[in-house]
């Protein structure tokens, strides 16, 4: 794998601690501004809702552009929004801030994900997926934590000039080691996946697939169920598992530690055992959310389960984000930024679902369920896509075989 994919994966560690680290930070910013802290608030949500609707819109916007320019232009947009932010003291600038640099970040990363894949053996996409999913996961163990730190020590905006300054290896890797095609090859033709780039159209006509669009909602599905939880995992632990709060930062970290692991599963198995990974993974993952929410009151089952639950959310969705890039291989950009898209549907739906069913009796297990419930459809769809799938293979007969040779093992959504 060329050394400037792990770099490539820095700048998402930085775009990732971005996203997250507003939570430890929007105290901080509501007094300096003057701000009500809902006010505040909304500076996640917009972050949220320009990744859910940047994504794909960023994509096609540099379908036209060489990879390199693309990749830069993402990522020198991202940093210096980031220093406007950490020198602004206006709200409506700040704001604005966050709608940019989440548009940064989405087509960064969906442009990201289609370099990455085509430098690399064309049965090696979800090795590369989990390169740079891994540094969202370590946004999570170190970035999001350090934030808070400098916050605390320095204020809101050195956290700004933190992300913008990790940025910085970032660009000078996508300067002196991307190609200028990212991996199309000469002239735009095949990259290192053998499927020669489409224009705006092949790539719009490739999404049409129904096996992507089952993946893209599986995905959805899955984030959503990780992110409910995981954003009212401190008053389940503190209230329903009776840990102090003090510890709320190592559970969280536990949880990203988790992630971390179930990246680099996915990214072990996710090119050539995708089915297994998802056929066992996505019903384990059912089991421990049923779990946990009926022994949240037993701090060392939460222990283990906040691990195991973080570990089997990022095994699967990773898998699946790797396996659109193969449902979709003549539309690479497109469907990174389609996957990205969905998956941050699903981290604003999630928590919405588990904020709303607070008000039950369930009281703080009340997100937990709803991450099972969330499961319960994903499980039914990939079952249902799947047994279409061996239909329409057996009435194709022989020529089934043929294409299984000529992909990747499929997943159960197929």
């Amino acid at each position: 794998m060329p050394f400037f994919v792990p770099l490539l994966g820095l700048a998402v560690f930085a775009q990732g601690t971005s996203e997250f680290m507003l939570s430890g930070l929007l105290p901080d910013i509501a007094a300096d501004l003057h701000l009500p802290l809902s006010a505040a608030g909304s500076l996640t949500s917009a972050f949220a809702v320009g990744m859910s609707v940047g994504a794909p819109l960023m994509a096609l916007l540099s379908l036209r552009w060489p990879r390199r320019r693309a990749l830069l232009t993402f990522l020198i947009a991202f940093l210096l929004v980031h220093v406007v932010g950490a020198l602004t003291t206006s709200y409506p600038v700040l704001l604005a801030t966050r709608v940019v640099a989440a548009l940064a970040n989405a087509g960064f990363l969906a442009v990201a994900l289609a370099t990455a894949t085509a430098v690399v053996a064309p049965d090696a996409k979800a090795r590369a997926t989990s390169v740079l999913l891994g540094g969202t996961t370590m946004a999570c163990i170190a970035g999001v934590p350090a934030g808070a730190y400098l916050g605390e020590v320095w204020g809101w905006r050195a956290a700004f000039w933190a992300v913008a300054l990790v940025s910085l290896p970032a660009v000078a890797a996508i300067v002196w080691a991307v190609p200028a095609d990212g991996g199309r090859g000469p002239a735009h033709g095949a990259g290192a996946d053998g499927v020669p780039p489409a224009g705006a159209r092949g790539e719009l006509r490739a999404l049409r697939s129904r096996r992507l669009l089952v993946i893209l909602l599986l995905g959805a599905l899955v984030n959503g169920a990780t992110f409910c939880t995981f954003t009212y995992l401190a008053p389940l632990v503190t209230e329903v598992a009776g840990i102090g709060v003090g510890w709320v930062p190592v559970m969280l970290a536990l949880f990203g530690l988790g992630s971390f692991v179930g990246v680099g599963i996915g990214g072990r198995l996710g090119d050539a055992r995708p089915v297994p990974l998802l056929a066992l993974g996505g019903p384990a993952l059912l089991v421990g959310w049923v779990v946990l929410a009926l022994a949240a009151g037993s701090p060392a089952a939460v222990v283990v389960l906040v691990f195991v639950q973080g570990t089997l959310s990022f095994a699967v969705g990773s898998t699946l984000v790797s396996q659109a890039l193969y449902a979709a291989a003549g539309a690479p950009t497109l469907a990174g930024g389609c996957a990205t898209a969905t998956l941050n549907v699903g981290a604003a739906l999630g928590p919405w679902l588990g904020g709303a069913a607070l008000s039950t009796h369930l009281g703080y297990r009340a997100p937990v369920w709803v991450s099972a419930s969330l499961l319960v459809p994903a499980l039914l769809t990939a079952a249902v896509a799947a047994a279409g799938s061996r239909s329409l293979r057996r009435t194709a007969g022989g020529g089934g075989d043929a294409e299984r040779r000529e992909q990747p093992e499929q997943p159960a959504g197929a």
